[in-house]
Parts: C-alpha cells; sequence; structure tokens
C-alpha cells in the first residue's frame, strides 16, 4: 500500500526481486517488472515490457540491470566480427533497440531515475536520447561483497551512492564463471549489499524531500 510516509518505486529489468524486496522491507510500495517472471513468485511483480507502465505515478524508477550486451565497451567487438549465428545487421539492431530502451528509460517522466549498466562505447551513447555521463561507478565490494564487477550509475534527483562497507576480496567472479544456459541470469543478478544501500540513502533522501 502506498502511503504518505512511504515512496511508490518501480524497479525495472529485475526478474530475482532483490532491489525491489530491499526498499519493501523499509515500508515502501515496490514493484519489479521483467519480461520473465520473478524468481520470488511475489504478487509485487509485473510481467512485460516496462514502458507500458512508465506513466503509472512512480516517485522513483531504478533499473536495476537492463539488457546491455549491445551497449557495453565488452562487447563492441561483436558491431563488426558477431558471434556465430548472428550477422552484423543483427547486432546494429539489437544495439538500437537496447538504446531505444535505456532512452526511455532515461526520460521516462519520473522524479528520480536510476539506471545500472556497465561502461558503454561510444555508438551506444550516440543513439541514446538525452545522454549525459554516468554520476559514478561502484563495486561490490564497497558494500559488503568481496569481489569486482564494476558498474555504473546514471542518477536524475538522486545523490550518489555512499560506500557502506569495504571488504577485502577483489575476485572477479561473474567473469569466470563458465559456459550454460543460465550464465547470463547469474551475470545480471543484483547485489543485496547494492540494493540495501540504495533503499536505505535513497529513500531517506526522498522521503525527506517529500516531507
Amino acid at each position: 500500500m502506498h502511503t504518505a510516509e512511504s515512496l511508490k518505486v518501480l524497479v525495472a529489468c529485475e526478474f530475482s526481486g532483490t532491489v525491489r524486496r530491499a526498499f519493501a522491507h523499509r515500508g515502501h510500495d515496490a514493484w519489479s517488472c521483467d519480461l520473465l517472471p520473478s524468481e520470488d513468485r511475489s504478487n509485487k511483480h509485473i510481467i512485460g515490457d516496462v514502458r507500458e507502465i512508465l506513466d503509472d505515478g512512480w516517485d522513483m524508477l531504478i533499473v536495476a540491470h537492463p539488457p546491455c550486451t549491445r551497449l557495453c565497451n565488452s562487447g563492441v567487438r561483436w558491431l563488426s566480427v558477431p558471434p556465430s549465428g548472428k550477422t552484423i545487421d543483427q547486432m546494429w539492431q539489437e544495439l538500437d533497440a537496447g538504446c531505444d530502451l535505456f532512452s526511455d528509460l532515461w526520460n521516462a517522466r519520473i522524479d528520480r531515475i536510476a539506471i545500472e549498466n556497465p561502461v558503454m562505447h561510444k555508438h551506444a551513447k550516440s543513439r541514446i536520447r538525452n545522454y549525459c555521463p554516468p554520476a559514478q561507478s561502484i563495486q561490490p565490494w564497497q558494500f559488503g561483497h568481496g569481489e569486482t564487477k564494476r558498474t555504473c550509475l546514471w542518477l536524475k534527483n538522486l545523490p550518489a551512492l555512499e560506500a557502506t562497507k569495504i571488504v577485502p576480496g577483489r575476485t572477479p567472479r561473474v567473469h569466470r564463471m563458465p559456459p550454460g544456459p543460465e550464465r547470463w541470469k547469474e551475470r545480471s543478478r543484483f547485489f543485496e549489499g547494492v540494493a540495501n544501500a540504495m533503499a536505505d540513502q535513497w529513500g531517506n533522501i526522498a522521503q525527506q524531500d517529500a516531507a
């Protein structure tokens, strides 16, 4: 239930429920949305294209992990030498589709927006409407997880996240995962420490602004 003391939060591109639960545990009316069903079978999860619900009165939009394969630096090589079974035209079409989604989320009519994504290549940046550089980059080891996986945060009307628990350990676990049908899902899974920091820091600030 959305009350005067809580925020109506949409967590886009999330099937795990990690960020949704972090905000819900702090009293917010949090919903997740993805093309896949939620792993925790929550009734606060919407299956479908998130763009269809962007105008439903949200106080905050957090994009937990939009499709980034064609947008990130590590995948730029596929635009000229596509993987087996794909063509160059398909690679550029997928890039355009990914940039369209990022653009629609970044330009949504929602007061506070955070989008998480890896470092982008120049072709992606040039295709995103009203593109601006990310506000910060973060690592899991700044939030209690002893591993490396640098990601960037694009922020609108939200402050940069502050580290909550710096721990030892710099293992690139997600990059060492063996190939398999579930590898993409594990690579996209959100870190609970980061989700908790978002809920604590952004939830409180947004509530104070609304007071």
